[in-house]
């Protein structure tokens, strides 16, 4: 006799040996058959999950006496030697078993709820901070080529002055310990006020006050509030900061011209000192041009008075008179050109010292 191994339903080998065994039937009995079968398939997938269902149930079922009336063998475990009965649970007893597996699925997907909340909480807060500190290193990054990159660079060297690059470090870390400062003094109120809420709570759990639905709903309404609030709060701050950022940039702006106007004043004022002792100085040699002009001009029209009309001088005296004309001729051209670097003097001293006089009245 040979075994042949059947890998399909035992049912539905039934119903397919049953039909071999009667050829002569039509279709119609052959579709009812096979909507018994299918019926029955679904018979078997409900009974599965129910013995699903009761399974988890009875694994976490704990009663101190052993197991239930209403429990089955586990897989694996091994069968008494005395037949038994088959037990059949009551339809009360299947309701019970379906409302706990229920409840204990609302309570793990109200755990996996809020464990998904907390955790789009924590990368909410983490991407927050992560856009904040991208904006602040950003904004490092700028003022630092700004003030050391660009603005301590040597004009004669070409090299980054220490100094201010020591400086900038110094403002840097003195901004750090500031905020530092800030954050240990919120953590500590947090702290503060995360300690009496933990009392509160303790007190609230020795009295038996425990909170509601009702009351958990309104906190979650309130922390929502809050953190709307928080986040305004931060923006504000934020805009505070893009603000003060750009006053001080300014500030520094004004500061750097008034030192340029300052120190191009000083130079200014040295020069007009300069200026006014040059031109005081020119001004008594043309006195003085003026002066010998003057007398030169009178000894001459004297020495044409005294030479007599009718005589002629001599040759001697024609040759001498005429190499000391030449000389007086050269004499005036050097005092002309003299008094035309004093005047060229006097009209730039006179122009600086207009343009101080409009600059003071600006």
């Amino acid at each position: 006799m040979r075994y042949q191994f059947v890998s399909i339903c035992p049912i539905k080998y039934i119903l397919d040996m049953e039909l071999q065994s009667f050829p002569s039937q039509d279709n119609h009995q052959t579709e009812a058959l096979e909507q018994i079968y299918e019926e029955i398939q679904r018979e078997i997938e409900g009974l599965k999950l129910e013995n699903d269902i009761l399974r988890n149930y009875k694994s976490r079922l704990k009663a101190p006496g052993g197991l239930d009336c209403c429990a089955l063998p586990a897989e694996g475990e091994k069968v008494t030697h005395q037949r038994q009965l088959p037990l059949k649970l009551m339809i009360e007893q299947k309701c019970e078993i379906a409302i706990k597996e229920q409840e204990r699925v609302s309570q793990q997907s109200g755990e996996h709820r809020k464990a998904a909340e907390t955790l789009a909480d924590t990368l909410r807060t983490v991407l927050e901070e992560t856009d904040i500190r991208i904006s602040d290193l950003k904004k490092d990054a700028y003022e630092f080529k700004r003030d050391i990159v660009v603005g301590a660079e040597s004009m004669r060297t070409g090299k980054t002055l220490a100094e201010k690059t020591t400086r900038y470090m110094e403002e840097k870390l003195q901004k750090r310990d500031g905020v530092i400062g800030k954050l240990r003094l919120k953590n500590s109120t947090i702290k503060t006020h995360l300690y009496k809420v933990e009392l509160q709570m303790k007190q609230k759990e020795q009295t038996g006050d425990a909170l509601h639905y009702i009351d958990f709903h309104q906190l979650q309404i309130e922390n929502k509030q809050y953190q709307a609030r928080i986040e305004d709060r931060n923006e504000q701050l934020l805009r505070l900061k893009m603000t003060t950022s750009k006053t001080v940039q300014a500030l520094n702006r004004l500061k750097k011209t008034l030192n340029t106007l300052s120190a191009e004043s000083g130079w200014l004022k040295l020069e007009i000192i300069a200026r006014t002792k040059q031109l005081c100085k020119v001004s008594d040699e043309r006195n003085t041009v003026n002066l010998d002009v003057a007398s030169e001009r009178n000894s001459k029209n004297l020495r044409s008075d005294k030479v007599e009309p009718s005589g002629l001088p001599s040759t001697l005296d024609y040759v001498s008179q005429k190499a000391h004309m030449y000389d007086l001729q050269a004499t005036l051209c050097d005092w002309g050109r003299k008094t035309e670097i004093i005047d060229m003097a006097a009209c730039n001293s006179q122009n600086v010292a207009r343009k101080l006089a409009c600059r003071k009245l600006a």
